[in-house]
């Protein structure tokens, strides 16, 4: 029999992580570049108040809550990889679990940070848990983020705990003490005999049996902060699995763009992370497609249909007014998105129809996105009802051939295919988590209308949100490989066990 872990496998997953090159320290630096000056900006929000943001009342939440419900919503990624498919024995998730278990501890580590920066007086947190009413959903909220990031955590740790105990052993003589004492430590013993495998496995699975329902009530909870008041585009019955079908959708596209860029990073793990991940993992994305514009479709049709007093207000800022660009657009990338992910599905062809040439599609994607900002724009002479009407035929027309000539180029690479769809998902994500809370709190109950556009101060944070998020990713895997290594192992033994 041949060894399961070869000497490569070694070279390819552990030797990288205790060579420091120049490409970890530009990442670094071009990341500290993104983060850097958003938290200046959140120190002169410190000294100065909520004030130099554009939250007032009735806009009491912006930017910074729709990056929570957004972060929280990508941390789905984990729920779906690790514990429902670990469950249903799925072999081709192992070389892609511990990417997937950390994105949803650090999704959540991040989240957190939101609600620490949306508060004037951030010393004022502690409050919530020493006067806090467990009547009030944002109790709820609390209790269930805090007991799904321990959980998460907890099933990373012991997903890590094999792998801790084999960077133990195989730590290269010239390694740093401290690292040497961190693996020896955090490996708590592990030698790998019968009893403690056995013990392992019966821990993870009991773990992913729980962190399914926490995970569910996470979002579900979320979504009641705004379901159980009675601000018009809240009250939905729906809204819960709306923000459970939207999370699991972002999350999966999260782990996408994760997972290439940890293999463009370290291009070893092309040979673990094969193309049956992304074709596999592309079907579920297709049918969480789906479930979401039907959720989107069925929350849309029933409000403008019946034209509610307070309710339609709200989704006529979606529809038409000065929301639609958000809500349209959202729409638009996730029609682009679901194309993509079908067009990869489908039988290449070979065309000579030049409408079906990748230069056409170019042509027809900038002809298509000139005819959207143009509709876009708050212009007089542009919103007269037959030029609106020409311009809403033109860029269908142009949106229509722009997806067919691209398909060729999309089938012909799976791969940046599927990253550009789940940026599109991505997005379009964060575009419904604002049309959810925008339109509502500039349209709120009683009260006057009013806007709301984020500062200059909420943007540079939530552009900082993401660099926080991509810096821990890289530092993490520089300690700890982004493969499992026990898994890979436990794949091969099951394949020579079955003759593959």
């Amino acid at each position: 029999m041949q060894p399961i872990i070869t000497a490569q496998d070694r070279e390819n997953l552990v030797s990288p992580l205790f060579k420091f090159d120049r490409q970890f320290w530009m990442t670094i630096a071009a990341l500290l570049v993104v983060t850097l000056p958003g938290l200046a900006l959140y120190v002169r929000q410190l000294f100065l108040g909520l004030g130099v943001t554009d939250l007032n009342r009735p806009v009491f939440w912006g930017a910074y809550l729709v990056n929570f419900i957004f972060l929280i919503g990508i941390s789905m990624a984990g729920t779906v990889i690790s514990a429902v498919l670990h469950l249903l024995k799925i072999e081709w998730r192992r070389p892609i679990t511990r990417i997937a278990e950390s994105l949803t501890v650090f999704g959540l580590m991040v989240a957190g940070l939101q609600i620490i920066m949306d508060m004037g007086r951030p010393d004022r947190l502690v409050n919530t848990l020493l006067y806090g009413r467990l009547q009030a959903p944002l109790m709820w909220d609390i209790a269930s983020l805090t007991l799904y990031l321990l959980t998460a955590s907890f099933a990373l740790y012991l997903q890590l705990l094999p792998d801790i105990a084999f960077m133990r052993d195989s730590t290269p003589e010239n390694a740093p003490t401290w690292r040497k004492k961190l693996y020896s430590t955090l490996s708590l013993g592990w030698r790998g005999n019968k009893e403690q495998w056995a013990r392992l496995e019966k821990a993870i699975t009991t773990v992913s049996v729980i962190l399914i329902p926490i995970g569910v009530s996470l979002h579900t909870v979320t979504s009641w902060l705004f379901s159980t008041t009675v601000q018009p585009g809240w009250k939905s019955t729906i809204l819960g699995p709306y923000f459970v079908v939207g999370a699991i959708y972002s999350g999966i596209g999260l782990l996408f763009i994760a997972t290439a860029f940890a293999t463009q990073y370290n291009h070893h793990l092309k040979g673990y992370i094969t193309d049956t991940f992304y074709k596999n993992l592309g079907w579920i994305f297709i049918v969480m497609s789906f479930v979401w514009f039907y959720f989107t479709l069925n929350e849309t049709l029933v409000v403008t249909t019946e034209q509610e007093t307070l309710e339609f207000p709200v989704m006529a800022a979606k529809l038409f007014g000065e929301f639609a660009p958000a809500f349209w657009g959202m729409n638009v990338l996730m029609t682009a998105a679901t194309w993509i992910l079908i067009a990869l599905k489908l039988p290449v062809k070979a065309r000579s129809n030049p409408l079906f040439k990748t230069a056409t599609g170019l042509v027809m994607t900038a002809l298509a996105a000139v005819t959207f900002a143009a509709l876009s724009m708050n212009i007089p002479a542009l919103h007269a009802s037959l030029v609106k009407t020409i311009l809403l035929a033109a860029f269908i027309v142009f949106f229509i051939l722009a997806l067919l000539g691209l398909t060729g180029w999309f089938q012909a690479r799976l791969i940046p295919s599927t990253v550009i769809a789940s940026a599109f998902v991505l997005f379009g994500m964060w575009l419904e988590r604002w049309n959810i809370l925008m339109p509502t709190l500039t349209h709120a109950r009683i009260i006057p209308y009013t806007t709301y556009f984020p500062t200059a101060t909420e943007i540079a944070l939530t552009i900082s949100t993401f660099g926080i998020l991509t810096l821990i990713f890289v530092i993490f895997y520089k300690f700890f490989p982004s493969i499992s290594i026990w898994e890979v192992e436990a794949g091969r033994a099951i394949e020579q066990k079955n003759g593959g």
